[in-house]
């Protein structure tokens, strides 16, 4: 294999269709699944019946077959339903994927008249198969994992297998500090208080995203009078929190620390394309006898990062 002749796109030259999914393949980065999250979903007919339905969407998918095969762009618009057969006295498992068949590496189809890609349903597959068991090219859609003596395919036997080609991120780092000193957090029953000088940061989240990962950083966390024992989390929106850290001072008088709080949060359907707000909050535990606070000597610094997947 040579140098192609000509870059693409130069006017007055022939670019072959090889060149072209050479460039689908520099464009995905090598990658192949879905494009977004929502794309190419399988799912129960809306009366579940014996066939699946997979919704619109499109994706890329790797050529297999040869080194220099490059990658294809697909798409399917509107729904299309495919048959699912039925299984006989012994449970079966079936793979739908997305299949391209491309005459000029394999097959003999004509793409003048002939569907090139088209949903495939792979029969008896493991019960735990994620990828396409054998070369050929496609992405996996789905598993159906169906009881015996079944002809009905419900959601409860759909299992998701999609994979997003390049999911989108976005990262933000977010500072606070506040002008005055917090009402202190006392107290031994785990009953848990926001600090009153710390307002939190209200963060938009995008319509994508479907995990978020959040650390929060505080330095100079201002622990006074007697020991303190208790833990430190944060709250965002008004159903995520997450997870508490111990905070164990065995000492007194007025001092200052440094801690943090992170977790990993599934952003429910209802948060995307909201502005939630992201608050730290601490509590005092049994046998707690010191007091927390924060002041102008203290800085709060907010990590988040928003990550798509398939949905």
């Amino acid at each position: 294999m040579s140098l192609y002749q000509v870059p693409i796109l130069v006017n007055g030259a022939t670019h072959s269709a090889e060149q072209f999914r050479a460039m689908v393949q520099d464009l995905a980065r090598g990658a192949e699944g879905i494009t977004q999250g929502t794309d190419l979903k399988v799912t129960q007919l809306s009366t579940p019946g014996t066939s699946v339905q997979v919704v619109d969407g499109s994706g890329v998918v790797r050529g297999r077959v040869n080194a220099f095969q490059g990658t294809y762009a697909v798409r399917n618009q509107g729904a299309a339903t495919v048959p699912i057969a039925a299984t006989g006295g012994s449970g079966r498992s079936d793979m739908l994927i997305l299949r391209v068949e491309d005459p000029q590496y394999e097959g003999s189809l004509n793409p003048a008249v002939d569907q090139i890609n088209y949903f495939q349903v792979i029969s008896g597959v493991s019960s735990s198969a994620t990828t396409i068991p054998d070369g050929r090219t496609g992405i996996p859609l789905a598993r159906i994992d169906i009881p015996a003596s079944t002809s009905t395919i419900t959601n409860a036997m759909i299992k998701d297998i999609r994979t997003i080609a390049n999911p989108r991120r976005e990262s933000r780092l977010l500072t606070q500090s506040p002008a005055t000193a917090s009402t202190a957090i006392t107290g031994s029953t785990l009953v848990y208080s926001y600090f009153s000088t710390a307002a939190g940061w209200s963060i938009a989240i995008p319509s994508w995203a479907t995990t978020v990962r959040v650390k929060i950083d505080v330095a100079g966390l201002r622990l006074l009078v007697n020991p303190f024992y208790g833990v430190l989390r944060a709250t965002f929106g008004t159903s995520l929190t997450l997870q508490a850290t111990t905070l164990d001072d065995n000492q007194s008088g007025t001092r200052r620390i440094s801690s943090l709080v992170a977790d990993t949060l599934t952003i429910p359907d209802t948060y995307r394309g909201t502005t939630q707000l992201l608050r730290l909050q601490g509590a005092g535990a049994t046998g707690n006898t010191g007091q927390m606070q924060v002041d102008a000597a203290a800085m709060l610094v907010a990590q988040v990062e928003f990550e798509e997947a398939a949905r």
